[in-house]
């Protein structure tokens, strides 16, 4: 922990309401065990954030993908959008991303496989996107007694409310520890 000039210790947001290093007080996780997940429970993640041109020309060409959709404002401007279009691998990343905090900061052991990936509005540079989560269905796995699969479905929307993006997600989780 940093302290600053007066010697008292700087402590994020994050570590006021969860601990240090994603630890809940009391010694777990900030992510959620198999058996607290709750079929139909919807999360609106605290989080949200404005895409930038730099966000989008930097994953595009850090994935090989030279779509000049994405990294020419010129070829942009003469299609139906009329400017460039964030890049839709970006999108999924985040909204995933903003997800994690609330549902599987260290309790998950990998995702299995992601299902019905749509983008039914464009994302553009400048706007600003908020990630939602409802928990689908849970069962514990039958080859590993210490785990659980849940089924995720998340949408985003941008700053007007509209949905942006949407998937279904299967995630393999930690089963609570025994005391």
């Amino acid at each position: 922990m940093r302290s600053s000039r007066s010697g008292r210790p700087i402590i994020r947001d994050a570590e006021r309401l969860q601990g240090r290093n994603g630890v809940r007080k009391g010694g777990k996780m900030a992510g959620l065990y198999f058996e607290e997940f709750e079929v139909g429970r919807e999360f609106h993640h605290e989080f949200s954030r404005t895409v930038t041109e730099m966000d989008n020309t930097l994953f595009s060409l850090l994935t090989m993908n030279p779509q000049p959709l994405h990294i020419d404002a010129h070829f942009s401007e003469n299609t139906e959008y009329g400017q460039r279009l964030f890049n839709s691998l970006y999108t999924l990343g985040i909204m995933i991303g903003m997800s994690v905090y609330d549902t599987t900061l260290g309790t998950t052991v990998g995702n299995l496989g992601m299902t019905d990936v749509k983008f039914p509005k464009p994302v553009f540079h400048g706007d600003t996107l908020k990630a939602h989560t409802k928990i689908i269905s849970k069962r514990a796995s039958k080859s590993r007694p210490t785990r659980g699969l849940v089924e995720f479905e998340h949408w985003m929307t941008n700053q007007r409310d509209e949905v942006v993006a949407s998937c279904r997600r299967t995630g393999l989780m930690h089963c609570k520890p025994k005391a």
